[in-house]
């Protein structure tokens, strides 16, 4: 008889482990306790309009082709992909920057910022690529263990970008502070400031100038629809509205879950919820991590969201959108020295109908937008409301037309809802953002270190915060099981 596996959660990391342990072997049981599945990848429908309500950048398309090619598949049996160009534009506040579909385009839109700066641009971006060379052959595919795991030849010739951050490294290449913030904003998906951010992380501009910013058509969500389909050919099974209430402990192993107050028998179980929730379920005696020792960590940042659907095409778009109009610095500061709600904060739009116009109906525009925030923040529908007033003046001003009387729905989501949805810590977004304390070895076990048979995945985890990081924190924890099963 199969060994039986419960997944607790269906995120990208959990989807990613079942489609493993299934191909080696395991009976393998997915417990959701939302309405669909793909955690915090969800997707919202309403009128004709698609949003994805989380992730909706798809960087690192070599890694999506590993996933999928572990199982002799390829992503586009699955959905299909297109690589966006531009890939985004930027808007400050006396003008807007166009990233171009590639770096040839990138160096001509430099050089016209700041001559001259097509040169460094080039110089950085190609260590960036060595960096993601490193990272992704020799790094982030190991588990976590041990320091030892991150000593090799190049690793340690790369040793003094651990000891420098992403903020010295752009900025002793690069004057212009336009140019300084499209180079440090790659690394907010990795949760930290650039000031703090191993310069080692360069490698996230390889994935932006290098690789591209990719769609796949019909949205993110298709990922998800795509997973699940190959988990289910190799035999997993979903449980929707089944959110897990406890863990079952016998002389010191996992033993199964309780859904819904039902016990539920399994020979392992596997967490790809939120990590500290996790060991909530469990006695305070079995947990690996005090409550003291978690809010002492530096997490990721949380996010105010709004999906808007506009009853006509918008003007001066993109598919997405960067308003830096605002000062960076003192965004972050408000996110991570002096948590509070920003006064002028940084925000993001996507419109996915731009370059994918099944996305709205006919002659409409999807909208989704996002403040990032300081997880922990009080939330409510008055500051929700001036949030949105805040940046849709701002978005108007910049982008030189009226849109609110365009606007026939907007629903919003925010702290309070990443906390009750996803039993998200402090209602984050992001998990737990990647400083040099906070990295490889150093970030919490794939492998209980308490309890037998009970393991962990997703962006608290290793490798870190990111759908691609998600996609290998699975395939590194199921190996994981296999081995400690053998």
């Amino acid at each position: 008889m199969h060994q039986k596996i419960a997944v607790i959660g269906s995120g990208f990391s959990s989807l990613s482990a079942a489609c493993y342990l299934a191909k080696s072997g395991y009976s393998v049981h997915v417990y959701e306790k939302n309405e669909q599945l793909g955690g915090r990848a969800s997707r919202l429908e309403r009128d004709g309009f698609t949003f994805d309500m989380g992730p909706s950048w798809y960087w690192m398309p070599d890694i999506f082709e590993k996933f999928f090619g572990d199982f002799d598949k390829s992503p586009e049996e699955y959905y299909q992909l297109d690589r966006l160009d531009p890939a985004y534009q930027v808007f400050f506040a006396d003008e807007t920057v166009t990233i171009g579909g590639a770096l040839d385009q990138i160096c001509l839109e430099f050089e016209r910022i700041e001559p001259g700066s097509s040169k460094p641009l080039k110089k950085f971006i190609q260590k960036a690529q060595s960096n993601y060379d490193i990272a992704i052959n020799q790094m982030v595919y190991k588990p976590g263990v041990s320091p030892l795991e991150l000593v090799t030849t190049q690793t340690v010739r790369h040793i003094g970008q651990f000891f420098s951050t992403i903020s010295r490294e752009v900025r002793r290449e690069f004057k212009n502070p336009k140019l300084v913030s499209i180079l440090e904003f790659p690394v907010l998906f990795l949760g930290a400031k650039p000031s703090v951010t191993p310069a080692f992380y360069s490698f996230m501009n390889f994935a932006d100038f290098g690789l591209g910013t990719w769609h796949p058509r019909g949205g993110m969500y298709r990922v998800v629809q795509a997973m699940v389909e190959l988990a289910e050919s190799l035999g997993v099974e979903f449980h929707l509205n089944a959110p897990v209430d406890g863990i079952l402990l016998q002389n010191g192993q996992a033993t199964g879950i309780t859904v819904n107050g039902k016990e539920v028998r399994a020979d392992g179980v596997l967490s790809g919820a939120d990590y500290h929730h996790t060991e909530q379920l469990l006695p305070k005696s079995h947990r690996q991590y005090t409550e003291s020792w978690w809010d002492k960590r530096v997490f990721a940042p949380s996010a105010l969201l709004f999906y808007i659907g506009f009853d006509s095409k918008l003007k001066g778009v993109q598919h997405h959108n960067l308003f830096f109009d605002t000062d960076f610095g003192q965004h972050a500061r408000e996110i991570y020295d002096d948590p509070r709600w920003p006064e002028s904060p940084l925000f993001y739009a996507n419109f996915p109908s731009v370059t994918d116009p099944g996305m709205a109906p006919d002659g409409k525009e999807t909208g989704f937008f996002l403040v990032p925030l300081a997880p922990g923040l009080e939330d409510t529908p008055a500051l929700r409301e001036e949030y949105a007033d805040r940046i849709l003046n701002r978005f108007e001003r910049l982008t030189g037309q009226e849109v609110r009387n365009n606007i026939i729905f907007r629903e919003s989501f925010c702290v309070s809802d990443f906390a009750s949805r996803y039993n998200s810590y402090k209602g984050n977004a992001y998990g737990m953002a990647n400083t040099l304390r906070q990295t490889a070895f150093l970030r919490p076990r794939l492998k209980s270190s308490r309890v037998g048979n009970l393991y962990f995945s997703g962006q608290l985890t290793v490798p870190g915060p990111g759908v691609p990081p998600a996609l290998i924190s699975g395939k590194l924890v199921s190996e994981m099981i296999v081995k400690h099963n053998r």
